[in-house]
């Protein structure tokens, strides 16, 4: 058996859940590999992520844990199964890992939420805002490698554009809308853009305005992933070393709360979207 060198937050994912199963099962790693026909490095190896499992060794570890969450378990078999190369391939070894393991997360999603404060929310950038974002960066990146940034940002739009498009909602603060990150024109363009996608079905663009009272939430950035089923949905959360993926379900049931009372106090869409009208108007 070849084993991963590098495993991707999918694979790690699906990992960790059968790491999970196996000690809400009371069983150690040798336990469970006598139970299998296997060796124990064989299973930790599956629960590290450096090597797959197939379908059928799935399940069979499903009914040895005793787990009766159907739906749950056939998550896991697609997540096993999956034999899908999306377009982040091509950025393999040319970016950080954590920008294809966001790609692809986005790619599997059934739904997704975004908070941001101070930048309008990746997949909703145009070019040239993605562009003045990724140089602004300290110590400087050579152009090459910003505009292979750039390149795979513009490309995360397919989640909005493809033909079953999955419903998205980003709640966006006034900061994030006001700040300039080039020049007016490239503001403008941006909130016109951003006028465009509010009108689809399936994106829902809400504002939090600089004179709502009572309202400290400003910590709660976060891009939220509905999985296939709610226990494998994934919270991203960009920190000081890149992106971090929180899926534990009490981290989850807080984050859900957290986006339900920031998008209790934002504006509704129609208001929202008159409230970038005149942002718009004034650049």
């Amino acid at each position: 058996m070849v084993l991963r060198s590098e495993p991707t937050a999918r694979q790690l994912r699906l990992a960790v859940e059968l790491r999970r199963l196996r000690d809400a099962a009371g069983l150690a790693a040798r336990e469970a590999a006598a139970l299998l026909g296997v060796s124990a490095p064989q299973i930790s190896q599956i629960e590290s992520g450096l090597a797959g499992v197939s379908e059928k060794r799935l399940r069979s570890l499903a009914a040895h844990y005793v787990c009766s969450d159907e739906p749950f378990v056939e998550a896991l078999v697609a997540m096993a199964t999956d034999r899908t190369r999306g377009w982040w391939e091509e950025f393999r070894g040319r970016l950080p890992t954590p920008f294809l393991d966001l790609a692809e997360l986005e790619h599997h999603a059934t739904y997704l939420r975004e908070v941001q404060f101070l930048y309008i929310p990746g997949p909703l950038q145009t070019e040239d805002y993605a562009r003045a974002v990724f140089s602004y960066r300290v110590p400087e990146l050579p152009r090459p490698d910003v505009e292979l940034r750039v390149r795979h940002r513009m490309l995360r739009k397919a989640i909005l554009e493809e033909h079953h498009a999955k419903p998205y909602e980003a709640v966006i603060h006034e900061a994030a809308l006001r700040i300039m990150v080039s020049d007016r024109i490239t503001s403008r363009t941006q909130l016109t853009r951003l006028l465009g996608l509010s009108e689809a079905d399936h994106i829902t663009i809400r504002v939090i305005p600089f004179d709502l009272e009572g309202f400290a939430g400003a910590a709660g950035a976060m891009v939220y992933a509905g999985g296939a089923v709610p226990k494998l949905d994934t919270v991203v959360r960009d920190g000081p070393n890149g992106a971090s993926f929180v899926d534990s379900e009490a981290q989850l049931a807080a984050f859900r709360t957290l986006f339900h009372k920031v998008e209790a106090v934002s504006l509704d869409p129609e208001r929202s979207r008159d409230f970038i009208h005149r942002l718009a108007k004034e650049l």
